[in-house]
């Protein structure tokens, strides 16, 4: 993680499920399409004095490859999955959100999304999971966008395989009881100035 760093809880402080801030208007979820500058657009709000989690993918993918592990979408989906999601609880049980609201990039529906798009079944956990760790309602999705689309070593597919993955992740959001607002294509500025605003009106509506 990087930007602000409040405190954390102590070992017997740390709550599964974060009861205190469930549902909260604090913690926004920031999802979308892979390779449509969402990281971009993170990492300009965590410059505004956002917190931002980090997308749990990412970091496990580069933890897997350090240590020639099979828990890479390319190799064990499942599992890769899995991991994904627990870190996405630790995310959340660890978040203080301070003046500003907590931004995660991506949350547990992502992976669990996922995992159904392949045809796992959703074992009772994962159901458990959608349902104690709620977000703010509102989620923010980035749309596909292809001038931006680019491969690296832990984005390995290809730009149809993310618009799918964006067809079938808005529905499982709604379906989870989020709604979604879609950050427009727009300069990266326009887009942060988009984003802050959205959050700030969330605050003002409670």
């Amino acid at each position: 993680m990087s930007g602000p760093s409040p405190a954390r809880p102590a070992p017997d402080g740390y709550i599964a499920g974060g009861p205190p801030l469930r549902g909260s208007d604090r913690l926004v979820v920031v999802s979308g399409c892979s390779g449509a500058g969402k990281s971009s657009l993170l990492r300009e709000m965590e410059k505004r004095g956002f917190e931002v989690m980090q997308e749990p993918g990412r970091q496990v993918v580069k933890e897997q490859l350090s240590i020639d592990g099979d828990g890479v979408p390319w190799k064990d989906a499942r599992k890769f999955a899995e991991l994904c999601i627990s870190r996405a609880m630790y995310f959340y049980n660890t978040a203080r959100p301070g003046e500003k609201a907590t931004l995660f990039d991506r949350s547990l529906i992502d992976n669990i999304a996922g995992l159904e798009r392949m045809g796992f079944p959703m074992p009772d956990s994962h159901r458990l999971a959608v349902s104690r760790y709620r977000y703010a309602r509102t989620v923010f999705v980035t749309p596909p966008w292809r001038e931006l689309f680019v491969n690296d070593a832990e984005r390995q597919h290809s730009f149809a395989d993310a618009e799918a993955e964006y067809e079938g992740l808005v529905p499982s959001y709604r379906a989870a009881g989020y709604d979604i607002v879609v950050i427009p294509r727009l300069p990266l500025a326009e887009r942060a100035d988009f984003l802050e605003e959205h959050i700030a009106a969330m605050g003002r509506g409670k």
